[in-house]
This record gives C-alpha cells, structure tokens and sequence, in this order.
C-alpha cells in the first residue's frame, strides 16, 4: 500500500493523566471505541472509528512530562533527516529519534517558537487514514480534519515547517484585527491553517474530530464533563467549528454539520 506523503499528519496522540477517564471522555464525546495497542511494557491504547480507522493513541503522561495535551505527528520521508533540519533551522529535540519495533521511528520534535510536534516514520509504511480531507465530502465522524497553528509568528514558523515538513501557507482569510488565518497544505491537500496569537491565547497545534452534529457534540462534551471554548462558529461550506476542552482541560477542537 502507498505510504503518505512527506509531511502529512498520520497519526495523533493524548498524553492525558488520567488515561481510564480520558477513554471514557472521549468515547462518549466523540464515539471512538478503544483497545490496548499490544505493545510490551506499556499502557499504549488506540482510538479507532467503530468497525473503522485507527485515529489515535492514549498513554499516561509521564512524571516531570509537560502538562497533559494532543500531540500531532506528521510523515516524513526519512526522520533522522527531519531532525537534523529541525535543528539547523532552529528547532530542538525533545524526544530523540527512536525506533519502536513494529510501530517505526519517530522523534518529538519543538519547532523555534516552542510549538511541539512529531515526526514519523511509519512501519509498516502504510497509508494512515487519522486525518481524512473533509472536501471531499466523504469524511464519516471520528476523523481528524483540520489541524491549527497557533503561533507568535506565523509566517516565521511556516518558513520553519516548509524547510522541515515542506508545509507552506497557500490562500486563506482575514480576521479582522486577529490578521489572517493562512491555509496550510502537504502537498495537493489542505490540512489545515495556522493564526497569530493573541497575547492571552494558548499556542501550539491543535486537532479538530470530525462530529456526527455539532450541537449534540457540544451537548456530550458538557454532559460528560468537558467544556466549550469557543463556538459553535459557521465556518465556510456552511458546517460548525467548536474549540472544547476535555474533563482534565485539555484542549480539542470538533467539526460538524448542524441540524436545525
């Protein structure tokens, strides 16, 4: 099977404190069904799709860890190459790269403005289906569809990412006084876009779930002990954006229609 390409978002992560709550949070929430990974010596759970794509994975945030959080891995064509142009272009190591038999070699990686992310290489190199392209139309519930920078400088940092990850802004719209939020694409695809912050906003990226319906969503988060951000906000093709907030705090975003 075909490997992603360079660059693409193939795998998402929650490193959560409490790893039983946050797999009962998140399947209520967003309808993941979950299961161990299989790897020895370690609590690794999946978040899968019923009957469908694996999406994620869970694990108990480690002692002296950065606080709990979604992480985003992106593809790469060769990791210890990502690395060392991470480094050259002003990023540092969190994680050094390493390999995981039967799951590939990966590193955490921290882009200059501190943002953190993964790179990956998968094995076996297969295609991942985590992150689905909405625009097709075809997308069912429970794939992650966008991801979102928020960064310092968003034109520096995208600079960074097109030397490492070969992202680069292309089109987008404004927001006012909050500048522009720029669409950043791998390849042919758009997965996402990035923003500059505002001083009290959190930075980092940020994962969006695709959602059966927005507001019935927004009812499971609240109801299961989440909360809601921002949102619902109309977004263009006429679905719903949501930022939430899990039961420990930890920052998500969903996606859906709205059923009037």
């Amino acid at each position: 099977m075909a490997r992603n390409p360079h660059g693409f978002p193939i795998w998402y992560e929650l490193m959560a404190d409490d790893p039983d709550a946050a797999q009962t949070f998140y399947g209520d929430v967003i309808g993941w069904f979950s299961a161990d990974s299989g790897q020895a010596g370690m609590d690794y759970r999946v978040f899968a799709r019923p009957h469908g794509d694996a999406i994620a994975g869970l694990l108990k945030r480690p002692d002296g860890a950065a606080p709990a959080r979604w992480f985003v891995y992106f593809g790469v064509d060769d990791v210890d190459a990502a690395v060392a142009a991470a480094q050259a272009e002003g990023g540092s190591v969190c994680m050094p790269a390493t390999t995981v038999p039967g799951v590939g070699r990966l590193a955490l990686l921290s882009d200059p403005q501190g943002n953190s992310f993964y790179v990956m290489r998968r094995e076996p190199d297969e295609t991942s289906n985590a992150f689905a392209d909405s625009s097709t139309g075809q997308v069912p519930p429970g794939h992650a569809i966008w991801n979102e920078l928020t960064a310092d400088d968003q034109d520096a940092a995208m600079a960074f990412y097109g030397k490492v990850l070969g992202l680069r802004h292309e089109g987008g719209m404004p927001m006012g006084a909050w500048g522009d939020y720029k669409f950043v694409h791998a390849g042919g695809t758009c997965i996402g876009a990035s923003m500059n912050a505002q001083p009290d906003w959190p930075r980092g990226w940020q994962v969006y779930f695709l959602v059966d319906e927005i507001d019935a969503a927004a009812k499971r988060l609240t109801d299961a002990g989440g909360s809601v951000v921002q949102g619902p906000d109309q977004i263009p093709g006429g679905g719903y954006s949501l930022v939430a907030a899990d039961a420990a705090g930890v920052r998500f975003g969903m996606v859906g229609p709205r059923v009037e």
